[in-house]
């Protein structure tokens, strides 16, 4: 999943989608301890979609005072 369809989610659709990704983590790591993964690269890609979905969670948590703190600045 690419970084720009991330962000074209909302927040709450980010989160269902964070968490599915974390249960198929889960899955496939189990697949790994058993050998039954097919492909291991799925696990790594996994892993990274998770990363930046939050990656972009964090971002947007941090625009937010930014953006009340110019708000409340007067304008010169």
């Amino acid at each position: 999943m690419k970084a720009q369809e991330i962000r074209d989610m909302s927040q709450e659709q980010i989160h269902q989608e964070l968490a599915a990704l974390q249960r198929r983590v889960f899955d496939l790591r189990t697949q790994a301890a058993t050998e039954e993964l097919g492909v291991p690269s799925e696990l790594r890609s996994a892993r990274r979609d998770i990363a930046r979905m939050r990656t972009i969670l964090r971002e947007r948590e941090l625009a937010r005072p930014a953006e009340a703190a110019g708000e409340e600045r007067p304008t010169p």
